[in-house]
């Protein structure tokens, strides 16, 4: 809870990954990989209930093992690869009535710590936004981008002058899709995470890591290893 205001946490993990078969519980520095976003919810100081979403008994029966509850299972129809994400959180707060605000915690994020949870509910809560993504400073510039022409000429992404010194371009970040939060009610009526009044929380590229394919999974282990070693998770 936070100034009064009852908080879900919410994990959303598919059993059928294309990309990395298995990747939800993949194991990671020896650890299931959504054990590692299960650990940090279960050290937030201002999460009231953190629950499951997923239509895979497997996912289930590990995320149950490391502390994280799972109350129902999602639909079949809302597990398809077709299905919207903001498709499975409306479930949830639909499913567990009663919650000011809902945390969407993809387990592909394992390197956000409770202290990033805690602190983009409360910059969310404080500020009155309706919504707050994560982000990250972004590692290219859309000025330094371009796309190629049906002749093979490149065409400037922004289709303006590039900027030449890096010293010159603004500060731009990339969402990391490690942290998603909402208030309930504004959630239900939008039916969208991303709008005109989001607020973004910012995360260290480190923190920031999105597995989406083995070699994400190569990298968040040599990653895991230093963060780790560090005690910087």
């Amino acid at each position: 809870m936070y100034h009064g205001h009852r908080i879900l946490a919410l994990i959303p993990a598919r059993g059928d990954s294309k990309g990395v078969p298995g990747k939800n519980i993949r194991p990671l520095a020896g650890r299931p990989l959504i054990a590692w976003t299960i650990e940090a919810a279960r050290a937030s100081r201002h999460l009231d209930r953190l629950v499951l979403s997923s239509e895979n008994d497997d996912i289930c029966r590990i995320a149950e093992a490391y502390g994280c509850e799972v109350p129902f299972h999602r639909p079949p129809e809302l597990a398809r690869d077709d299905t919207p994400g903001i498709a499975p959180v409306l479930h949830a707060v639909e499913v567990l009535s009663g919650f000011d605000y809902v945390v969407l915690l993809q387990p592909t994020s394992p390197f956000r710590s409770a202290t990033d949870i805690d602190a983009a509910i409360a910059r969310c809560i404080d500020a009155g936004a309706p919504t707050l993504v994560s982000v990250t400073p972004a590692s290219q510039h859309p000025s330094w981008m371009y796309h190629m022409d049906g002749d093979g000429r490149l065409v400037h992404f922004l289709n303006e002058e590039p900027i030449a010194r890096r010293q010159e371009l603004p500060r731009i970040y990339a969402l990391n899709g490690a942290i998603y939060v909402a208030h309930v009610p504004t959630l239900q009526k939008e039916k969208k995470l991303i709008g005109p009044e989001t607020i973004g929380y910012v995360m260290p590229r480190a923190r920031s890591l999105d597995i989406d394919t083995a070699l994400d999974f190569d990298l968040a282990e040599v990653l895991a290893r230093r963060l780790l070693a560090e005690e910087l998770i």
